[in-house]
């Protein structure tokens, strides 16, 4: 039996995999790498959210078949925190699901609302689960831009005017992972009149809501009148409340979507571990101040990486938001490629970062860097680099201070 499985032939090597093998190599041979490749959060979840998790786990009721769909009171909870932060009203029971983190909740909803040839507008470069969840479910991708210019609209019109079949799902994702761009409600605004003009489901992945920095918080397309229409939006606690492994994700919005969604996870699971479901209920429920102390620690972390990166003689825009920056290669270096510098810089600077044609071919000439390191590790990463860069000839002592 040679012949490789068809949706195997659809999924292309995973780039990044590569760097990450060389650093768990690197890690296994003794070396300290400083990983700023993945976004795991390096931070603990709260202590009353770990002792709501450990409380629950001790009654014998609780290890038994959850629900799907989440239990009810985690979907009030994500209800609430809707009608707190957004202002916008939802009906735990028929506009919120639980899904197992965001990534299996946008996969899950590919499955139950793709056939075999729908196209799906995409933003390139982005998460893979944008693209390949419906890959998987065997659509075919017309990539959009990410940056949300006069460009990007552009794109969505000639995507609508020269594709065959009529594209009729677009996701969309702001804050980006992996570019760190951010949108106003006036996108979201122009965004929901433009979708039920041209008859598009709209999936927006607001995974990094909370993680904004400057004063100026993040919106969410469901603030728009209307947008519930054709909409549903993805959320997670992973980097919220520094609960990652937790792998719990909400979908919220149109009630034909989660409609779909809940239907396709009855048969795919039964729902996360209740205890897990409990203390989420904890953290969404329970004080917020660990939300803005993340928050303000991620932006002393840009602030730190941008400057102390920027005296080793690489320039990084600094993120609006996200836990992460999406960094130009120094230009001397662009023409080794992504990857390539992903790797030289693991070899030699003992630092791993995300190469960015692993989040599409229009991230090349682009890293993903992860704030996933103390600011002490960002210092010593930035001297790390510094010596790379003096070695490859992109700056010297006289021109450039110590990092």
């Amino acid at each position: 039996m040679s012949e490789e499985f068809y949706r195997m032939k659809r999924l292309p090597p995973y780039v990044i995999a590569e760097v990450n093998a060389m650093r768990a190599a690197a890690r296994a041979a003794g070396e300290d790498i400083i990983d700023l490749g993945m976004g795991n959060p390096d931070l603990p979840p709260p202590d009353h959210v770990i002792a709501k998790l450990c409380e629950v786990a001790q009654k014998p009721s609780a290890h038994g078949y959850s629900q799907s769909m989440g239990i009810p009171g985690l979907r009030r909870a994500q209800a609430n925190y809707y009608g707190r932060r957004f202002g916008v009203e939802l009906d735990p029971e028929t506009e919120v699901v639980v899904t197992m983190g965001s990534k299996e909740g946008l996969a899950s909803l590919a499955t139950a609302i793709t056939a075999p040839g729908d196209v799906v507008l995409a933003p390139n470069p982005s998460y893979p689960i944008h693209m390949f969840g419906f890959i998987i479910a065997g659509a075919t991708i017309r990539s959009v831009p990410t940056t949300p210019d006069e460009q990007y609209w552009k794109s969505l019109e000639r995507a609508m005017a020269f594709t065959v079949p009529r594209p009729s799902i677009l996701v969309v994702g702001y804050p980006s992972n992996p570019t760190a761009e951010t949108v106003d409600l006036a996108f979201y605004e122009r965004l929901v009149a433009w979708a039920k003009e041209n008859n598009v489901w709209v999936l927006s992945d607001l995974a990094y809501s909370e993680l904004y920095y400057d004063g100026n918080p993040t919106p969410s397309i469901l603030q728009v009148p209307g947008a519930k229409d054709i909409a549903v939006e993805f959320t997670s606690l992973s980097k919220t409340y520094s609960m990652a492994g937790w792998r719990i994700g909400f979908a919220v919005g149109n009630k034909q979507l989660i409609t779909a969604l809940k239907r396709v996870k009855s048969y795919l699971d039964y729902g996360a571990f209740t205890p897990i479901q409990a203390a989420a209920c904890a953290a969404l429920n329970g004080p917020q101040d660990i939300v803005q102390k993340n928050r303000q620690l991620y932006h002393k972390r840009r602030d730190v990486m941008v400057e102390a990166f920027g005296r080793a003689g690489w320039e990084i825009p600094a993120p609006k938001a996200s836990m992460f920056a999406w960094a130009p290669l120094p230009p001397s270096l662009k023409e080794m490629g992504s990857l390539e510098f992903s790797k030289q810089l693991l070899t030699h600077a003992k630092v791993a970062v995300a190469p960015g044609v692993g989040y599409g071919e229009d991230g090349e000439g682009y890293v993903r860097i992860a704030m996933v390191e103390n600011e002490q590790r960002l210092r010593q990463a930035a001297r790390n680099i510094r010596q790379y860069l003096k070695s490859m000839g992109v700056n010297t002592p006289s021109t450039k201070g110590a990092a």
